[in-house]
């Protein structure tokens, strides 16, 4: 390990700089939420079905009471055996949180392609209590871009852009609200590194000497496992 090694006098003058830096973030990054509140909506008047622990639900019945619905689109297909294990990784983020958000007046669900049966099972496997429900009965995953109908490999239109793909199956989150007249509205999606504020872990390691560590890997995430995996 070679790094600079000062005095307390010099590291706290360095660090008092670099926050100045970090404020100036902060703020950019208060502006940014500001814009994204700003953008259009887009009504949503396709009828999609999901399967869920009380039977066949509608997008409108996945908000409950609230008149937001954050969806976070988790990759597993339909005949998977298990949960990506990135996903897996993003989800770990999601216990509890969803109680702290219906006090904001928005909910949480996870849908993903697979049936509800593998959902639970997995689910159950890994501990998870937030609502988990399958898209499978609609073409809501192909239609928020991620399920990619294209052959393994092939272009794909991902993140607003036309990528290749290794798999079927992409990560995402999208926002929706609901009118007074019950209309749905589609208000905001992300992909790719749009995702990473979602994830607790990478952002403590941010605040590290060694960050993520992953310059060295086949591939950023080849560390992760299934928290059940280690």
């Amino acid at each position: 390990m070679t790094h600079s090694v000062v005095s307390h006098a010099q590291w706290l003058e360095a660090r008092k700089a670099f926050l100045a830096k970090e404020k100036e973030f902060t703020h950019l990054r208060d502006e940014l939420a500001a814009k994204r509140r700003e953008l259009p909506w887009e009504r949503v008047d396709k009828a999609y079905g999901f399967d869920a622990a009380e039977g066949r639900v509608s997008l409108a019945d996945l908000f409950g009471k609230h008149s937001q619905l954050l969806v976070y689109h988790f990759m597993y297909g339909t005949d998977w055996t298990e949960g990506c294990p990135s996903c897996s990784f993003w989800a770990d983020n999601y216990n509890g949180v969803d109680i702290h958000l219906a006090h904001r007046d928005t909910a949480l669900v996870v849908v993903s392609l697979a049936p509800l049966a593998k959902l639970d099972a997995y689910k159950k496997r890994l501990g998870w209590s937030f609502r988990w429900v399958s898209s499978a009965p609609s073409d809501f995953n192909v239609d928020f871009n991620v399920t990619l109908p294209v052959p393994k490999g092939d272009k794909a239109n991902y993140n607003y852009d036309t990528v290749n793909f290794g798999t079927g199956e992409a990560p995402g989150l999208s926002a929706f609200r609901k009118g007074d007249d019950g209309a749905i509205y589609h208000t905001y999606s992300t992909y790719s590194r749009g995702l990473d504020m979602f994830n607790g872990t990478y952002h403590m390691l941010d605040l590290t000497s060694k960050g993520r560590d992953e310059a060295g890997l086949p591939w950023p995430m080849a560390w992760v496992r299934r928290h059940d995996s280690y």
